[in-house]
């Protein structure tokens, strides 16, 4: 038995950081996800600083969300057609670009926003957002061309390790440059970005997936769509995910909460945004160690349940500390969910069809941050700042009360049975 226990391999938490190119992409992930993490913050605060309105805050969500809906099913067929690597590189560059006419907007020779108000800055919002659609299909994809297929977990806790901790940084570097002035914010956000190119630009260009057959245009945007809502692990994944971002989530109102809750400043807002990442860095390095595939569907249910409990805590809470608590709590059962969709993800979809499965990923969780942003100002504005969180927090634990009853497949699911 001792000799049985000691031929079997150990688990090796650190295996993906093995891969020199997978180092240089989560560089690259971790500088463009700063930048993107810190515009969010200065973005909300100055929308907020001009219109004191919650609802200006959601409009925010919306803006960049109706155009990140419209290209995701197009940008994921572009993922599955053309070289990825060259994708991410150009359209990170469009994000510099976007970010630059923001900075322009600050400066005291621009007179664009005491004439036109904040409509140019939802413009250039709705840019961000096309340009997302773009990166989010190319670069989950990417990266599981980076990596072998036994390494599909381990990278995935990884990706989201770095990914949080960025998160973690850009809103409390956000909300201190803030202090100082929205120039200064906006010019470090577009040296982030170009760090980022510049980390992506190491790792070689991966060969264009084969595909099986040919497929006109409508074929392959519908073939991605198909796929999902043929795979019932998938689309009961996704599904809860969509409906717990976009009923608890309680960011989008953080400046809000901050001003007429918390009656705090721009540096304390950063810290209450990078609270939930705060809490997933700490839950990604438990996961490295104790991976959750061998019961993957019941720790996936309980996570978002959590997450919904947590969302509650914070929204009837007066205390700086005690919020930033909760929200910690909420990033760290939101990264739980996180891992276990993007391995169920990766294992279950061909690699030619990756990009098209990861828009249409894009779609249900991706928008759902930005809608649920609209959601929540709108709730705010109808039954007030704090109802409106607690009713996101209760609909959130109902949606996994109702998957678990749907989808029974997903309640039973073994990560290592998947083939």
């Amino acid at each position: 038995m001792n000799e049985l226990k000691t031929s079997l391999p150990k688990h090796d938490p650190y295996a993906a950081l093995r891969i020199k190119e997978f180092l240089f992409f989560l560089s690259g992930r971790f500088f463009m996800t700063l930048a993107i993490q810190m515009q969010s913050v200065i973005i909300g605060w100055q929308i907020y600083q001009y219109t004191k309105d919650e609802l200006a805050l959601g409009m925010i969500g919306l803006a960049e969300a109706i155009p990140f809906i419209i290209v995701s099913l197009f940008s994921g067929h572009v993922a599955d057609t053309f070289n990825r690597k060259h994708i991410i590189v150009m359209f990170a560059l469009l994000l510099t670009l976007c970010t630059s006419t923001l900075l322009y907007f600050t400066l005291d020779t621009s007179t664009v926003i005491q004439t036109y108000g904040t409509t140019p800055i939802f413009l250039v919002i709705g840019g961000i957002g096309v340009v997302r659609g773009f990166l989010s299909a190319s670069t989950p994809a990417f990266m599981s061309q980076i990596v072998p297929r036994g390494l599909y977990t381990n990278s995935s806790t990884w990706n989201s390790t770095f990914w949080h901790i960025a998160s973690v940084v850009g809103p409390a570097a956000a909300g201190l440059i803030c202090a100082i002035n929205f120039t200064v914010a906006y010019q470090v956000n577009i040296v982030l970005i170009i760090i980022g190119v510049i980390s992506f630009l190491f790792i070689a260009s991966k060969p264009i997936p084969a595909k099986e057959k040919k497929e006109s245009l409508s074929e392959s945007l519908s073939a991605g769509i198909k796929f999902v809502f043929k795979n019932e692990i998938i689309l009961g994944a996704i599904t809860l995910d969509l409906f717990a971002v976009l009923f608890g989530g309680a960011v989008a109102m953080l400046p809000a909460y901050a001003d007429k809750i918390l009656h705090v400043g721009s540096v304390e807002l950063g810290l209450l945004r990078a609270a939930p990442a705060v809490g997933a860095v700490i839950m990604a390095l438990i996961i490295a160690y104790r991976p959750p595939t061998k019961n993957a569907g019941r720790n996936l249910l309980l996570s978002v349940a959590a997450f919904g409990a947590a969302t509650i805590c914070f929204a009837v809470s007066t205390n700086f500390y005690l919020s930033f608590f909760f929200l910690f709590l909420t990033g760290a059962f939101d990264n739980v969910s996180v891992v276990i969709r993007h391995t169920i993800l990766q294992l279950s979809t061909p690699d030619e069809m990756r990009g098209r499965v990861s828009a249409v990923n894009n779609i249900f969780i991706g928008s759902s941050n930005e809608i649920g942003a609209f959601e929540s100002g709108v709730a705010a504005r109808a039954l007030g700042l704090k109802p409106s969180v607690v009713f996101g927090g209760i609909m959130t634990i109902l949606v996994v009360a109702a998957t678990a009853r749907l989808v029974p497949k997903l309640k039973n699911l073994n990560m290592n049975s998947i083939k």
